[in-house]
C-alpha cells in the first residue's frame, strides 16, 4: 500500500465506524468522558498555570502535515486543553452567566453533531424544523401568552414567525433592532423599503435627520454593535444614567419628546430585564406606556432575565413584557443548555416578514425554511437542546432553579452585610449582585464624614482590582468585577465585585468560603494597607 493509499484509508476511518474499531473507540470516548467528568466534578475553578505559559502550547502557526490517530489526539486535548480550562461547573464559579449544566446534555450534545442539521434550511433540517418552530411557540407563549388559536395559526405558517433562534444574545439584539428598522422605513409610494432602497433614502423619504435607540447604561454593550451593524452609528445610541441601576420611564419620555422636536425619530427603546451588571428590572408596563406615546418599537433584552418567568412567584417581576414588541431569552443561562442559544421573539408574526429574504437554491418563496427570517446563514439544531430541557425538567424544575438561585443570592446578600468587612453595593433583585470589600473602620470613617469618599473610593478601587487578579489566579474560586455608580455615590463610579449565583451546586459553605478566602487575600496586599492609613489608623 502506498502512503497515498494509506492516508486515505486512514480518512475514511475517521469518517465511517468500521468493523473491529468498535470496541477501540468505545475505550476512547470511555477515557475521555471519564476524566471530563472528573474535571468537571472538582471544586477549583482554573489551572494556576498562567495564560503566557498554556500560550506556549498552542504557538505553532504551521498546518498539521500528517494525519493523527483518535487516540493520540485526544490524549493531547486532555493534558493541554481540558486540564487547563476554565471549569465553569465548579459551585465556586460565581463570577459569570455560565454555569453547570444537567449531566443529560453530554449525552445529547453527541446525537446534536451526528446529525449535523444546519436549521436555516428545511433540507438539512427536516424534522428539526417544526421542533424548533414548537420550542419558539412555547417560549413565545411564556412571554406573550396568546390565545391557544393563535399558535395553532401560526405555529408552522410559512408565511409567519413567532421568532428565531440564534447563537446568543447579540444577534438576538441586533435581529430585533433590524426588524424594527425595516418596519419603520417600511415600502411607500416609489420607496422600496430600506432593504431595497437603503438607510439614507429610507430616513429623507420619512423626513427623519436621525434615528435614535434608547436605553440605559446598564444595557448589554451588544446594542453599540447593533445601531453600528444598523448604519445608525453609535452615537445614536443613547444610554441614560441609571443611579438606581433601572431606567428612569420619566427620562426616557423626556428624551424621546427632545429628539423629536430636532426632527429625529425614536426607533426604539430597549428596556432590560437582568441587567448584565446588576441582574435589575427595568420597569417594563410604564415603559410601554412610554414607547406607545413616542410610536416606537419596545424591545426587551431579557437574555438573563426572562427566564423569570417560569416562576410563579417572582415572575411578576417582569410584568409588562407581554406589551413587548420583541424579546431576546438566552437559554444558555437561565434555562441551562450549553452555550449558542439565545432566542428573539415577536409578538406580531407578521414582524419576521420585515427582513425575509430569498436564494434560488434555498429560501425558496412559500417555503418553511427557517433561514428566510434569521440573521445567520448556517447555525445548528441548539433548539433540541432546549426541546429536552424542557421536556426533562418541565416548568416546575425550572420554576425550582429560579427560586432557589433567589433564595440564595438573598442569602448571600445577608452574608455581606453582616460580615463587617464587606459592603452591599446593589442588593439582588434575581440572582445578581455586587459588593465590595471595606475594613470595617473605613465603612465607620465614611459614615462619620461622607466627604471622606472622593479620596478613599479610589483607594478601594484599586483594593477590589487586586483581590479580584488574585483571587482568580489562585484557582480556588472565582468572582468578576464591573464599575458602576451606586445609589451612594451617583456621581462616582466605583469598582465592585460581581456574582452571579445560577449554579444549583454552589453552597451557602462555598459562599461563606468564598468571602473569607478574600478577606484573607486582603490582608496581605499593600492596597489594604494603605486604605487603612488614609484613614488615619
Amino acid at each position: 500500500m502506498t502512503n497515498a493509499q494509506a492516508s486515505l484509508a486512514h480518512l475514511y476511518r475517521v469518517f465511517t465506524k468500521p468493523e473491529g474499531q468498535d470496541s477501540k473507540l468505545a475505550q476512547i470516548e470511555q477515557h475521555l468522558s471519564d476524566n471530563l467528568a472528573d474535571f468537571l466534578s472538582r471544586h477549583v475553578v482554573a489551572s494556576p498555570r498562567s495564560l503566557e505559559d498554556i500560550e506556549q502550547d498552542f504557538s505553532e502557526s504551521l498546518l498539521p502535515e500528517q494525519p493523527q490517530f483518535v487516540s493520540e489526539h485526544a490524549q493531547q486535548l486532555l493534558d493541554k486543553l481540558v486540564a487547563h480550562s476554565v471549569n465553569t461547573y465548579s459551585p465556586r464559579f460565581i463570577g459569570h452567566m455560565t454555569s453547570a449544566l444537567p449531566y443529560f446534555h453530554l449525552t445529547l450534545s453527541k446525537l446534536l453533531v451526528g446529525l449535523n442539521q444546519n436549521l436555516v434550511k428545511i433540507e438539512t433540517s427536516k424534522a428539526f424544523t417544526p421542533l424548533e418552530r414548537q420550542v419558539l411557540g412555547m417560549i413565545h407563549r411564556l412571554i406573550f401568552n396568546h390565545e391557544p388559536d393563535f399558535y395553532q395559526q401560526f405555529l408552522h405558517n410559512a408565511g409567519h414567525s413567532l421568532g428565531s433562534f440564534c447563537s446568543g444574545g447579540t444577534i438576538a439584539n441586533i435581529t430585533a433592532l433590524w426588524v424594527a428598522r425595516n418596519r419603520l422605513l417600511k415600502a411607500r409610494g416609489t420607496f422600496r423599503g430600506i432593504s431595497q432602497d437603503g438607510l439614507l433614502v429610507g430616513m429623507q423619504e420619512y423626513g427623519y435627520n436621525s434615528l435614535s435607540v434608547i436605553t440605559s447604561r446598564r444595557g448589554h454593550y451588544s446594542l453599540g454593535k447593533a445601531v453600528d451593524v444598523l448604519g445608525l452609528g453609535r452615537n445614536s445610541l443613547i444610554a441614560l444614567p441609571c443611579p438606581d441601576q433601572t431606567l428612569d420611564p420619566a427620562l426616557v419620555l423626556k428624551e424621546g419628546i427632545a429628539i423629536q422636536a430636532q426632527g429625529g425619530k425614536v426607533l426604539a427603546i430597549t428596556a432590560i430585564a437582568g441587567t448584565t451588571e446588576t441582574g435589575h428590572i427595568d420597569p417594563l408596563d410604564e415603559l410601554a406606556d412610554v414607547a406607545e406615546e413616542l410610536g416606537c418599537h419596545l424591545h426587551v433584552d431579557a437574555a438573563w432575565g426572562g427566564a423569570t418567568l417560569f416562576s410563579r412567584r417572582h415572575g411578576k417581576l417582569l410584568k409588562g413584557i407581554a406589551r413587548a414588541d420583541s424579546v431576546t431569552l438566552d437559554a444558555h443561562k437561565q434555562m441551562y443548555v450549553p452555550m449558542g442559544a439565545g432566542m428573539v421573539l415577536f409578538k406580531d408574526p407578521d414582524a419576521g416578514n420585515q427582513v425575509r429574504h430569498h436564494a434560488q437554491y434555498i429560501l425558496r418563496h412559500g417555503s418553511k425554511d427557517l433561514g428566510a427570517t434569521s440573521l445567520e446563514g448556517s447555525r445548528n439544531g441548539m433548539a433540541m437542546m432546549l426541546y429536552a430541557s424542557l421536556h426533562i425538567l418541565g416548568r416546575s424544575g425550572y420554576e425550582l432553579l429560579i427560586d432557589q438561585s433567589l433564595e440564595k443570592a438573598q442569602r448571600f446578600a445577608d452574608m455581606i452585610e453582616k460580615h463587617g468587612n464587606f459592603q452591599l453595593t446593589t442588593a439582588p433583585v434575581l440572582c445578581l449582585l455586587t459588593y465590595r470589600l471595606v475594613p470595617q473602620v473605613v465603612q465607620d470613617k465614611l459614615q462619620a464624614n461622607p466627604d471622606l469618599a472622593a479620596s478613599i473610593n479610589p483607594l478601594l478601587d484599586e483594593l477590589t482590582v487586586a483581590i479580584q487578579k488574585h483571587q482568580r489566579e489562585s484557582g480556588h474560586s472565582f468572582v468578576s468585577r464591573t464599575r458602576l455608580e451606586i445609589q451612594a455615590y451617583p456621581q462616582q463610579a466605583i469598582n465592585v465585585f460581581r456574582v452571579v449565583l445560577a449554579n444549583p451546586l454552589t453552597s451557602d459553605e462555598d459562599l461563606a468560603e468564598i468571602l473569607a478566602e478574600q478577606n484573607r487575600l486582603a490582608e496581605t496586599l499593600p492596597q489594604y494597607q494603605q486604605v487603612i492609613l488614609a484613614c488615619g489608623r
